[in-house]
């Protein structure tokens, strides 16, 4: 193999690597916002099971409460906070 095969074979291997990261960036970016922002969900349960005692307040601390704490933010906190005081 040539030294212009090899060029070429590298120019198409960052062709495509390329356009794999262009195709696949907008649903990673997503993908890494969503886990973040349940690992942030996570924190506030931790907090509120923390301040229970002063509070008398506690939610469960698990991952469906994670993400809707850190997906839909303030009102999937207080949606938790309304479902907690309906169904106890």
């Amino acid at each position: 193999m040539g030294m212009t095969e090899k060029i070429s074979l590298c120019l198409i291997a960052l062709f495509l690597l390329a356009a794999l990261v262009r195709l696949f960036a907008a649903p990673l970016r997503l993908a890494l916002r969503v886990l973040l922002n349940t690992l942030l969900g996570f924190g506030a349960l931790f907090l509120l099971n923390v301040l229970a005692p002063l509070t008398g307040v506690a939610l469960g601390f698990n991952v469906w409460n994670a993400l809707t704490v850190g997906v839909l933010g303030v009102p999937g906190f207080a949606l938790l906070l309304l479902l907690r005081f309906i169904f106890v």
